[in-house]
């Protein structure tokens, strides 16, 4: 998708200061002077003139951000102590600069003078940026130990100390940050599960640079967020109900049948025209009076199902959910792998069976979409032992079978064919609950239906999935959050 920002890599962010202060004609102490009071616009609705705040930086620019943010933080009235973290005699020239406007730093250039930051009601780290290659080590180490265990609230500018932008760390010498707020992009490692500690939540804040030259870097990594809400089609006055497809959903088992319930009410919730569900007998009165706007179709079979109905007056066919993993069932998945040509949607146990099956992968239809969480994921491939290693298997596995995989975790990760990972950012914890993957396969279903690419209608459907949980968040909180729910709130339309 074109109009989805790139992330970038260290040596693109580099360039793209360089080209920015080349471009605009600013220098590179004016840029470090828009970073800071964009962080300060963006942490300000947070603070109170009550708090104590300790903002403690190193000696290059990331610490001169430090220092600017302190005298913009002073100028509003706020309660600001900073800290120098002496790690060389010479501070880089715009960070020496902010430095030499502020008269009572304290300076730590050893581990006995390392602080007791538990006296303060709010810490900004501001150590180091984004170019860090290399584990903390020496009294530096005390200084992030001290500021993690002081247990206050933690704000990092641009990048926690001691967490790498494009792998993860090699220590456990990192700032656990509360937020980040990292300028024009986040980082990679923002992304990684790993990192959940360090990155408890982040923002980005615009600084200037260049966004044309950002996008024309070379990047095989984008931003999934509301911008893909500008690609949706419009849906037309005069159109009717099979303007928008029609659907057949193959799910449910005996006891499970709920998941076909809630990926059936989220696929007619998508705006997909006509819906048929496929289930066992058992299923039938369930899916009647839970669902009265979708057509019903049952299996022989009371518990399972065991035959693949007529396909071909349907638009988009999707397998997987509530479905049950039996011999039977099994020649159901190959069977609708090995003779249909258009993209499937594929998951639960239609995955599971694919894994066992290793010749099922060869026989998947070109662009076809698999939604496995990550232990599914891990039966399709083998065992990952990081987050990077298992994002280098999905990008593997999409471009050689030539399929979307939409890798679901707290940031769910999509593969394109072409070799991209989409890192989405809507969604929350309360959407750890059992039924939110049915539902997300509901949706994309009803999108490829609508004829959105296949590609198109995962991303969509990843990140609309995402903000009807947020919405539902914001109504019945994290804990109490239901798969139900996210149907309830689910507004596939732009803002």
């Amino acid at each position: 998708m074109e109009n989805l920002q790139k992330i970038i890599n260290i040596t693109q962010i580099r360039k793209a200061d360089e080209h920015t202060i080349s471009k605009k004609e600013i220098t590179s102490f004016a840029l470090m002077g828009q970073a800071s009071l964009a962080f300060v616009k963006a942490i300000e609705p947070l603070l109170n003139r009550s708090l104590k705040i300790a903002i403690v930086s190193g000696a290059g620019n990331n610490g001169g951000d430090g220092f600017a943010i302190t005298r913009i933080l002073r100028s509003k009235k706020y309660t600001v102590q900073p800290f120098l973290v002496q790690f060389k005699n010479t501070l880089s020239p715009d960070c020496d600069i902010n430095f030499q406007k502020l008269d009572d730093t304290i300076s730590i250039k050893s581990t006995s003078e390392v602080h007791d930051f538990s006296e303060y009601d709010v810490i900004i780290d501001a150590i180091f940026g984004f170019g860090l290659s290399r584990p903390i080590t020496g009294f530096i180490k005390h200084v992030v130990e001290s500021i993690n265990k002081a247990k206050k609230t933690v704000y990092a500018v641009d990048v926690p100390s001691g967490l790498y932008c494009d792998k993860l760390p090699d220590s456990d010498t990192v700032v656990q940050a509360d937020l980040v707020v990292s300028f024009q992009r986040p980082k990679l490692s923002f992304f990684f599960p790993e990192n959940g500690n360090h990155v408890k939540n982040w923002k980005t804040v615009a600084i200037g640079l260049d966004e044309d030259f950002i996008q024309q870097q070379e990047s095989n990594y984008f931003i999934l967020n509301d911008r893909i809400a500008d690609t949706l089609m419009p849906r037309p006055r005069q159109s009717h109900k099979g303007s928008y497809g029609h659907a057949l959903l193959i799910v449910g088992s005996y006891g499970k049948m709920g998941a076909a319930v809630l990926s059936s009410k989220a696929c007619l919730r998508s705006g997909v025209g006509l819906l048929t569900s496929y289930v066992p007998k058992c299923g039938y009165q369930i899916m009647q009076s839970s669902i009265p706007e979708a057509m019903c179709l049952t299996d022989e079979n009371e518990e399972f199902v065991t035959q693949l109905p007529e396909i071909s007056k349907y638009d988009v066919l999707a397998i997987g959910p509530g479905l049950d993993v039996n011999e039977k069932t099994t020649l159901v998945v190959k069977k609708l792998v090995s003779e249909n040509n258009t993209p499937l949607v594929i998951d639960a146990d239609a995955i599971n069976i694919i894994a066992q099956n290793e010749e099922l992968k060869s026989l998947l239809p070109k662009n076809s979409i698999l939604t496995p969480h990550i232990k599914e994921f891990d039966r399709l491939v083998g065992k990952s032992d990081t987050s990077t290693e298992r994002f280098q298997k999905q990008l593997e596995f999409s471009v050689k079978y030539q399929c979307v995989v939409v890798l679901k975790n707290a940031y769910t990760v999509i593969s394109s064919p072409e070799g991209n990972l989409y890192f989405n950012t809507s969604g929350n914890q309360g959407m750890a609950t059992a039924g939110s993957g049915d539902v997300l396969t509901g949706v994309i279903t009803g999108l490829l239906a609508q004829n959105y690419a296949p590609l198109h209608a995962a991303l969509l459907g990843v990140y609309f999935h995402g903000k009807a949980g947020d919405e539902a968040a914001c109504k019945k909180g994290y804990n109490a959050l239901i798969a139900s729910d996210i149907i309830d709130a689910l507004r596939i339309e732009k803002s």
